[in-house]
């Protein structure tokens, strides 16, 4: 079975993406961008986009296997090694509308995006423009003009975030690090 026609970007979350063919029954082994990554099995869509591609190819999300960080994916329109060497560096994406429920006070990442970020002294640093997931960190990329500051997402950093801003307490020289 083909995946089903390309659906165009709605407001997607990248949840992580395939690093490489995993054996040679079409299963993908993935880096997962998520904080709990075995609940990649959570769901039964999943949408698969080269970087920078806004047109996101349905599959069907077959089973799912999680040591530690690590995840094992098996798409059902993926049947063989040739099929999961195409997919290699595509992100795997899920529409917005799909995550679970929060609890109070609990936020995903990509919510802020696109929200004021400033100190809790006042000072406006910009807009937060992107997430880079990283090693050990996510960190925020915020930009106003030609400035750009790289602040880790560490909880004790954030003071408040609400609907359109993001206050954080930043530790003393991290903003000049970016200069």
């Amino acid at each position: 079975m083909n995946p089903s026609e390309a659906t165009p970007d709605k407001n997607f979350v990248l949840l992580g993406v395939v690093s490489r063919p995993h054996g040679i029954r079409g299963e993908l082994k993935v880096r997962p961008f998520t904080e709990h990554p075995e609940n990649l099995r959570l769901y039964r869509r999943l949408y698969l986009a080269a970087e920078g591609d806004l047109t996101k190819v349905e599959f069907t999300n077959e089973q799912v296997r999680t040591n530690g960080n690590t995840v094992i994916l098996k798409l059902k329109e993926c049947t063989d090694r040739s099929r999961a060497e195409q997919l290699a560096g595509m992100g795997i994406w899920l529409p917005a509308s799909e995550l679970p429920p929060l609890a109070e006070g609990e936020f995903y990442l990509h919510s802020l995006v696109g929200k004021r970020a400033r100190t809790q002294a006042g000072q406006f640093l910009g807009t937060v423009t992107a997430l880079l997931a990283g090693g050990g960190q996510d960190i925020l990329v915020i930009r106003d003009g030609e400035e750009e500051y790289l602040v880790p997402m560490a909880p004790e950093f954030v003071v408040a975030i609400n609907e359109a801003e993001i206050t954080l307490d930043l530790p003393p020289g991290l903003l000049d690090i970016n200069r």
